[in-house]
C-alpha cells in the first residue's frame, strides 16, 4: 500500500467518524439513550441538545423525565418511558410512544432527576413548543422558557419572534428572550435592552431575575439594574398600597352588612341589641338550607341558590326579629342596661338551638359558578365573591336609603326617630313601627349572613366575629345614619388593613378600639349625628 492510499484511507475513516459523531449528536433517539448514563451535569447538556434538535417528538420523553418515569435497561443502555404491568414494565419507546416489550422491574433502573434539571427540562419543552400553531401552546411554551430562561433557547427564541403575528404571544417571546439574554455571551448593548425589558415586565419575578443577573454580569451594567430594581420596587410598592385599600373596602363592606341592619334598629328604638350577630348566623344557616334542598331536589339550580336565599334568609330572620321585639324587647324600653342583658341571653339561646340542631360544627355552603374565580388588574387581585359581596352590599345600603326617603315607613320611622311623642301624638303606631323596624334590622342582618357565608365559616359562633366591630361601625358612623354607616365600615376596613401588617390582627382592633374611643371624646354622637328635638334634648 502506497503512503498515497494509506493517508487517503486514514482520511475516509476520520471524516466517516465524525459524520457519525455528528449524527450521534444531531440525532434524539441517541442523545435521549445518552441519558441513561449521564451524571446531572451531562444531563442538562444532553438536554440542551436535545431542545435544539427541534423535534416535537422528545416532548413525552421530557415530561417522563421530570417525572421520574424514564428508565434505563441495564443490559444494553437503552433508555425507554415505562407503565407498570404486574411484576414487570412495558416499556414504550421514548419517541414513538409504541410499546417494544417488557421487562423485570429488576432489569431497569430510573434515571435520576433533580429539581434543577426539572427547570432545564421545562425551559427545553418550552422551546421546543414555541412555533407551535396553536396560540395558547405558543403562549404557555413562552411563560415556561420566561420563568427558567437558559441562553441555549435564544436563537429558537429569536426564530420564534421573527415568525410570530399574535401580539400577545410576541410580547410574551421577546420578555422571555430578554430574560434567557442576561445569562448569554451577546453584547453589552443588548444586555442594556434586555435590562430595560424586564424593568417594562415589573413584578416581583423580575426583582428576582435582575438581582440573580447582578452577581455574573459585566460590572458596567451594575447602575442600570440597580435603577432598573429601583424602578420596580416603587411600583410594586403603589400595587401594594392600592391592594391594601382594596382589602380595606372588601373588609368595610362586609362590616357595612353587618352593621347596617344594627344601625336602624340602634338608632331608631336605642336598643343595644347584642343578639343582631345570631341574626346574621341565621341569615348563613338559612342560605345553607337552601343549598341543601337545591342539591337534593334541583341540582341543576344551584347556580340560583344565592339569589333564592336572599328572601328566604331575609324572611326568617325578619320574622325571628319580630318574635323577639314583640315577646321580650318592647317590655324594656327606656332601659339599655336591661336590654343589653336580656338580648344577650337570647344570643346565647339562639346559638345552642342551632348547636342542637346542626351540631357544632363547620357546615359547607358552596358558591355558584359566577362567583368563583378571580382577575386582575395591573398587579391588584380581585376574587370574585368579595367584588359581588361589595357590590352587593352597596345594593343593600341604597335600597335601605330608598326605602328611608321614599316610602310612607321611611317617614314614618323618621318621625318616630326623631321625635317619638310628636310622631305618637300624630297618629303613628309607634308601637308597630318599633316591631316592623327590629324586623328590618334583622333581616338585613340576615342578608349580611348569606353573603357571609361565601367568605366565612357557618358555624354557631359566626355572628360573634362581627358584633363587637358592627358596634364601633355604628357608633363611629353615627347612631341612626346610614351615610355614617357606610363611611364608619370602609374607614375602619381600611384602617385595619393598613395596621395588621405593621402591628398585627389583634393589636390593630385595639388601636381601632383606642382610636374610636378618643374620637368619640371630640364627637360623642360620631361623624354623621342625626338632629331632631328629642335628640337634641
Amino acid at each position: 500500500m502506497t503512503i498515497r492510499s494509506f493517508l487517503g484511507a486514514v482520511f475516509f475513516f476520520l471524516t466517516l467518524g465524525i459524520a457519525a459523531q455528528s449524527m450521534a449528536q444531531s440525532d434524539p433517539k441517541a442523545l435521549i439513550d445518552a441519558l441513561g448514563t449521564a451524571d446531572f451535569k451531562q444531563a442538562e447538556t444532553l438536554i440542551g441538545q436535545i431542545a435544539a434538535t427541534g423535534d416535537a417528538r422528545v416532548v413525552p420523553a421530557l415530561e417522563a423525565f421530570a417525572s421520574g418515569e424514564l428508565y434505563v435497561r441495564k443490559a444494553d443502555n437503552l433508555v425507554f418511558m415505562t407503565r407498570a404491568a404486574g411484576s414487570n414494565f412495558t416499556l414504550i419507546d421514548p419517541l414513538s410512544g409504541e410499546t417494544v416489550g417488557e421487562a423485570p422491574k429488576a432489569a431497569v433502573s430510573k434515571i435520576r432527576v433533580n429539581n434543577n434539571l426539572r427547570r432545564v427540562i421545562r425551559a427545553a419543552m418550552g422551546g421546543l413548543t414555541l412555533l407551535s400553531p396553536e396560540k395558547s401552546v405558543r403562549l404557555s411554551a413562552a411563560d415556561a422558557v420566561l420563568k427558567a430562561p437558559s441562553a441555549e433557547n435564544l436563537e429558537l427564541l429569536e426564530a420564534a419572534i421573527a415568525k410570530e403575528a399574535d401580539n400577545e404571544v410576541r410580547t410574551r417571546m421577546e420578555e422571555a428572550r430578554a430574560v434567557s439574554l442576561l445569562s448569554s455571551d451577546r453584547s453589552l448593548a443588548e444586555k442594556k435592552d434586555a435590562i430595560a425589558t424586564i424593568k417594562k415586565l415589573g413584578g416581583r419575578d423580575a426583582i428576582g431575575i435582575l438581582m440573580a443577573a447582578s452577581s455574573s454580569v459585566d460590572q458596567s451594567l451594575k447602575p442600570d439594574i440597580d435603577s432598573a430594581i429601583s424602578s420596580i420596587e416603587s411600583s410594586l410598592a403603589f400595587w401594594d398600597y392600592a391592594q391594601n385599600v382594596w382589602y380595606g373596602l372588601s373588609l368595610g363592606s362586609v362590616l357595612l352588612l353587618a352593621a347596617i341592619g344594627l344601625a336602624i334598629t340602634f338608632g331608631v328604638m336605642g336598643i343595644i341589641n347584642m343578639a343582631h350577630g345570631e341574626m346574621v348566623m341565621i341569615g348563613a344557616y338559612s342560605t345553607f338550607m337552601v343549598q341543601e334542598v337545591i342539591r337534593s331536589n334541583f341540582p341543576g339550580l344551584f347556580d340560583w341558590s344565592l339569589a333564592i336565599a336572599l328572601p328566604a334568609a331575609f324572611l326568617v330572620t325578619a320574622f325571628v326579629g319580630l318574635v323577639m321585639e314583640r315577646g321580650v324587647i318592647r317590655f324594656l324600653y327606656g332601659r339599655p342596661l336591661e336590654t343589653l342583658l336580656a338580648t344577650w341571653g337570647i344570643s346565647l339561646i339562639l346559638q345552642q338551638g342551632v348547636r342542637s340542631i346542626f351540631g357544632p360544627t363547620n357546615r359547607e355552603v358552596g358558591s355558584p359558578g359566577w362567583m368563583s374565580g378571580s382577575f386582575s388588574v395591573g398587579y391588584l387581585n380581585f376574587t370574585w365573591n368579595r367584588v359581588w359581596i361589595v357590590c352587593f352590599s352597596l345594593s343593600v345600603f341604597f335600597a335601605l336609603l330608598v326605602l328611608l326617603k321614599r316610602s310612607a315607613f321611611g317617614l314614618q320611622m323618621r318621625a318616630v326617630t326623631q321625635n317619638r311623642r310628636m310622631a305618637s301624638s300624630m297618629g303613628i303606631r309607634t308601637p308597630w313601627v318599633d316591631a316592623f323596624t327590629f324586623a328590618l334590622g334583622s333581616g338585613v342582618a340576615g342578608l349580611a349572613g348569606v353573603a357571609l357565608s361565601q367568605i366565612d365559616n357557618v358555624s354557631p359562633n359566626l355572628g360573634q366575629s362581627y358584633i363587637i366591630d358592627s358596634f364601633m361601625v355604628v357608633v363611629f358612623g353615627g347612631v341612626g345614619n346610614l351615610w355614617g354607616t357606610l363611611v364608619g365600615a370602609l374607614s375602619l376596613g381600611v384602617l385595619n388593613k393598613f395596621l395588621e401588617p405593621t402591628v398585627g390582627a389583634v393589636l390593630g382592633k385595639i388601636l381601632v378600639l383606642v382610636l374610636i374611643i378618643l374620637f368619640i371624646q371630640k364627637r360623642p354622637r360620631g361623624l354623621f349625628a342625626l338632629k331632631g328635638r328629642a335628640i337634641e334634648a
